[in-house]
Parts: structure tokens; C-alpha cells; sequence
């Protein structure tokens, strides 16, 4: 059987074009269509070997401007995609602002049985395609070399040359190449000259969850969840106005996400202010600044629920999908 590797695009810097080549920062995300992108890339055959290719531009936006309305798009075509036969893996072009928040939404949403046996695999770029030096064309011959590997299966971000899972994967940086990071968890694997050498197993393969109804996706409207952070001088102003409205007309908000200090501690105004809006029947959950580490249970038991080593911004995914299912 033909082997298809399929090419979704959905804008990003990957596809933004400048008016001068040595702009990297003044550009517009999301000008260059996803097949003209791909052409524009040398050797891209080359590196799909026996594979075929076909591409579908889901999506044109910034990916700051990435919503459910995109999210739901391209859930339903990489579901498509994913129950061919004949496609093995998946390449998303997608801007790098809010890579990590879509990988780990596909990585939900998407039926674990087929996860287990095939690869989504997410790209970018930092500089746009009208750059003297753009980094996208690589970035995508890594995530071909990747997607083309037996070991790859779940859904994986790739950006300048390493491999990271969905879960792990935050932008840690503005402006520099290697923009990503995964945190304690390291890396899954490094592309090396077309060659992926892998350091440890995708998660998915050994962590089956149960599967989302997509059915829920349909949905005009999805749960409202807010990321709300604690700092110095912190108040429960925010959250008892969101409250205040939840009171008034009904629930306007369904869900907080909570980023706190350090092992996940709020401000006391503050967490006063959320265990109200529990007992209202807003869902909380807590989680914490730091780029690393886990908000760590202690012996005295917290009212509200830690995010299970999630970030806030997948944690209001996570909380998102479960109020949806």
C-alpha cells in the first residue's frame, strides 16, 4: 500500500513574510499558503523517500490568534486523516505563540487507539519564510525525519532539531531559534542530520487515557475557563467579579485555573476568594509559575485541587475538555 504522509498548514510564523529579508521580527504571521510553502523547501522529497505527500491548508492565522473554531477544524481533519489506512503520519505547520496549548488539546481529543500507531507531529518556525536565514524549511525536513520513524507515535512538537511530546513541550523564549523546552522531562529525541535518535519512548504508547467524545466538539460554545496568577499584592477582586456575574446571569465562567507562587501558593486574599467561588460551583485548579518542578502535595490536605504537574495554560485545557465530555 502507498505510504501518505499528509501536510496540514494553519499559518504561523512558518508562513509570515517581512518586506525586508532582515526582518525577523516585523512581519506578518500566516501570508504563505501551506503548498507553497512546501515547494519552497530543497529536498523535501528526498527526505519523504517512498512516501507521497498531499497538503490542506486547515487554518490561516497567528497563532496568538488561535481559537476553538481553528481547534475544532483541525481536530476533525487530523481525525480524517488519522483513520486512513494508507496515511502514516501527520505534519502540522502552526505558529509557535501557542504550539504547545494545540499539541496538548490534539493530544486529548484525538482517539488514543490511533495515537498508539500513528504520529501528529507539530511544527514551526521563528523566523518567517521571507528571511535571509528562515528556519522553517529544516524545522520541517526534521518533522518529515521524525514523522517517518517507527518510534514516533502520539502527538510531538519539533523545533530546531529536538523532538518534544505534547505534554512537556512550553516556549520558553521570544526570540531565539531554539525557543522550546520540556521541562524536567527533557526531550524525547534529537534530529541529527536527517537521523532521529531517540532518548525515550513517546508517552502515548505507555500511557492509554480514555477516549474524548469528539461528538463534544460540535458544541456552539465551549466552557469558559479563566487563567487567573498570584503575586505580590494579589486580591480576589478578578475572581469575585467573575463570580459576581456567575451569581447575576447564570454561569459566564465554569472554570478557574489558578497559577500561583512557587509549590503552587496563593496570596490569601486570593485563595479566600477561590474557595468561594468552589463553593459556587466553579471548578479550581491550582498550579504554579514556575517553569519547572510540580506543585508537590504535602501532608495537610488543600481545598483546592492541584493541577496533576500540568502548567496553567493546560490546565485550563484539561479542565476545559473534562467540563466539555
Amino acid at each position: 500500500m502507498l505510504k501518505k504522509m499528509v501536510f496540514l498548514g494553519t499559518g504561523g510564523t512558518i508562513a509570515g513574510t517581512a518586506t525586508h529579508a532582515s526582518d525577523n521580527v516585523g512581519y506578518v504571521a500566516a501570508q504563505v499558503g501551506v503548498g507553497q510553502l512546501l515547494k519552497a523547501i530543497p529536498g523535501l522529497q528526498s527526505a519523504l523517500g517512498e512516501h507521497v505527500f498531499l497538503s490542506e491548508q486547515v487554518a490561516q492565522v497567528d497563532s496568538k490568534d488561535m481559537g476553538w473554531t481553528q481547534w475544532r477544524v483541525l481536530a476533525e481533519r487530523v481525525g480524517h486523516y488519522l483513520e486512513q489506512p494508507s496515511v502514516q503520519s501527520i505534519v502540522v505547520t502552526h505558529g509557535t505563540d501557542t504550539l504547545e496549548e494545540t499539541a496538548f488539546f490534539l493530544s486529548l481529543v484525538l482517539p488514543p487507539k490511533l495515537l498508539t500507531q500513528k504520529a501528529v507531529v507539530l511544527t514551526c518556525a521563528m523566523r518567517p519564510a521571507s528571511s535571509l536565514t528562515p528556519d522553517g524549511p529544516q524545522n520541517v525536513l526534521d518533522a518529515v525525519a521524525v514523522a517517518r520513524t517507527h518510534e514516533a507515535c502520539g502527538v510531538l512538537a519539533v523545533c530546531a532539531g529536538t523532538v518534544h511530546s505534547a505534554r512537556d513541550v512550553q516556549k520558553i523564549h521570544p526570540y531565539r531559534l531554539n525557543a522550546f523546552d520540556s521541562g524536567d522531562a527533557g526531550p524525547l529525541a534529537y534530529v541529527e542530520e536527517g537521523q532521529v535518535r531517540w532518548l525515550r519512548d513517546c508517552p502515548v504508547c505507555t500511557d492509554p487515557r480514555p477516549e474524548f467524545p469528539m461528538v463534544a466538539l460540535a458544541k456552539e460554545e465551549w466552557p469558559r475557563v479563566e487563567i487567573i496568577t498570584s503575586y505580590a499584592g494579589a486580591s480576589g477582586a478578578i475572581v469575585r467579579s467573575l463570580c459576581a456575574s456567575t451569581v447575576a446571569s447564570g454561569p459566564t465562567v465554569q472554570g478557574i485555573v489558578i497559577a500561583g507562587t512557587g509549590n503552587g501558593t496563593l496570596h490569601q486574599d486570593l485563595e479566600m476568594a477561590l474557595i468561594e467561588a468552589q463553593a459556587l460551583g466553579v471548578r479550581v485548579v491550582r498550579s504554579s509559575r514556575c517553569a519547572y518542578g510540580v506543585v508537590v502535595a504535602g501532608a495537610a490536605v488543600n481545598t483546592l485541587p492541584d493541577s496533576k504537574g500540568l502548567q496553567p495554560v493546560k490546565a485550563r485545557i484539561s479542565l476545559m475538555l473534562e467540563l466539555m465530555a
